[in-house]
């Protein structure tokens, strides 16, 4: 298996799955589907892959179909070193060509469609073809070994080829989607993973989008105190290449023709307007006005849906790209101060905002993926399954809250038995450490948690750390557990 390139930072997981697609010698050609919001690297990737095994790679342009199949045939004249051009008549052609390029071949050869849906939108014959030449019975299953990788970033495009009446059902033996990097992942990319106060801010405001370092010119944060003063030099300047990206997103959906509808919604969840009537009652519009609007952008990736630990039926919406959250909370409604280069000004003017709408529910978001992807089971109590936000109503008529909301409800699925809760948190973004009064309101709030609440944990996420009276406290408490950025960063 080849090694990973040094140029290709993270994706072991990618790099081996398709390393393992392209390098089975099997007889008989095969079909992989890689596809990813823009911007994560999947060219490079393949790119790395062709060049370390010996590939095959063309990408589709947005020009005719014509054209595309021209540009295919001469890159295939390239490859095959044909003293004579090649020319195509039509796509059956070219597919068949592409799939005889891995005939009468003791190892397999990697064959790579880059930006395919460009070329579907010229053509939509296309998965049809490439299912007729990958037939059980065909002359591709029985004589080649190409394995055949189709890419693309219009995530309802590339999901749809695989749909359960799409042509290429069942065809596929691998289907991979490229995801930002978590936070985790991210730190390592920037080069803050010894800075965990740099690096939640920096994933809180850009997120794990490969490209973004290069969009910010390779230039990090040096430290805390430089974070602010980086939002204003990459961010927020109007010759930055991060300054329209929370724009260009939206617009790179092929399937939004319109985008107002889809701005507007984006807006209100970005103020904090979470539950779909929240949103419709912001909008002027009833809550059938705007699902629509909401199946699209959480098919596209744009928007996540969190579904409540406690109520099948009640959901909650988040912004899943941070850099939509910065567009819609600072850089849209303050463009023109912005162009006038006054985004000292404006970053400090919205600090409060910035602090409650971008950083406090970003911090919920990482808790809920350090609750599931890196929390031990000895930390929970159990491997944890699910984890969702949940709100519960107090039955305490005392209470001065009537409903209770919870960053995080730690599930964990067991077959044959009923799902547990193995644990709950909160998570807090302040400037000051969390101190006792949160534990308390931690312990009633689990109170009410169905089941058997004795037996759940309580976690507490802080920004600043924690109280001496706190700490200890939780030290001789081991239903409770203390995680600090220092923890969220390296530890379990």
């Amino acid at each position: 298996m080849p090694v990973k390139p040094s140029a290709l930072f993270d994706r072991d997981a990618e790099w081996f799955e398709l390393t393992a697609f392209t390098g089975d010698p099997t007889p008989g050609a095969t079909l992989a589907l890689v596809y990813g919001r823009r911007r994560q690297g999947k060219t490079l990737l393949l790119e790395l892959l062709c060049e370390a095994v010996g590939g095959f790679m063309v990408t589709g342009v947005e020009q005719s179909d014509a054209q595309n199949l021209a540009d295919l045939a001469a890159a295939f004249t390239r490859f095959t070193d044909s003293p004579y051009p090649v020319a195509f008549t039509d796509w059956g052609q070219a597919v068949d060509a592409l799939f005889r390029l891995g005939e009468q071949r003791d190892t397999p050869l990697p064959v790579m469609l880059d930006e395919f849906p460009y070329l579907v939108a010229q053509n939509s014959a296309i998965p049809s073809l490439i299912q007729k030449a990958l037939s059980p019975r065909g002359r591709a299953r029985q004589h080649s070994r190409t394995r055949l990788i189709l890419c693309g970033s219009a995530l309802t495009l590339m999901r749809g080829l695989l749909a359960a009446s799409a042509p290429l059902r069942g065809r596929a033996i691998t289907e991979l989607m490229l995801h930002p990097f978590d936070f985790r992942d991210a730190a390592g990319l920037w080069g803050l993973t010894e800075q965990p106060d740099v690096a939640v801010r920096v994933h809180a405001l850009v997120g794990g989008t490969p490209a973004y370092r290069d969009f910010c010119a390779r230039d990090a944060p040096e430290d805390a105190g430089d974070v602010d003063p980086w939002v204003v030099r990459r961010l927020l300047n109007p010759a930055g290449a991060m300054f329209r990206e929370g724009r260009v997103l939206l617009a790179e959906e092929p399937g939004i023709t319109n985008p107002a509808p889809y701005y507007s919604v984006l807006a209100a969840i970005a103020r904090g307007r979470t539950r779909r009537g929240e949103i419709a009652n912001e909008l002027g519009r009833d809550t059938g006005g705007i699902h629509h609007a909401l199946t699209v952008l959480t098919d596209a990736h744009l928007v996540t849906v969190h579904q409540d630990a406690f109520h099948a039926r009640r959901a909650s919406f988040t912004l899943a790209e941070p850099v939509l959250r910065l567009h819609q909370l600072v850089i849209r409604p303050q463009e023109t101060q912005l162009s006038l280069r006054r985004g000292a000004e404006v970053w400090a003017e919205l600090a409060d905002t910035v602090s409650t709408r971008i950083y406090g529910p970003h911090f919920e978001d990482i808790a809920r993926i350090w609750s599931l992807a890196y929390a031990s089971a000895e930390t929970l109590g159990g491997r944890a399954s699910r984890v969702h936000p949940a709100t519960l109503r107090c039955p305490d008529t005392a209470c001065p809250a009537r409903e209770h909301e919870i960053d995080t409800v730690v599930i964990e699925v067991r077959p044959n038995e009923p799902d547990r809760v193995l644990a709950i948190g909160e998570a807090k973004w302040r400037a000051t450490p969390v101190d006792v009064d949160e534990l308390a309101r931690l312990r009633h709030i689990r109170s009410m948690v169905p089941g058997s609440p004795e037996n759940v944990k309580l976690l507490l996420f802080s920004r600043a750390g924690f109280t001496t009276t706190l700490t200890a406290d939780a030290a001789a408490a081991p239903d409770v557990e203390l995680v600090d950025l220092d923890r969220l960063y390296t530890g379990s």
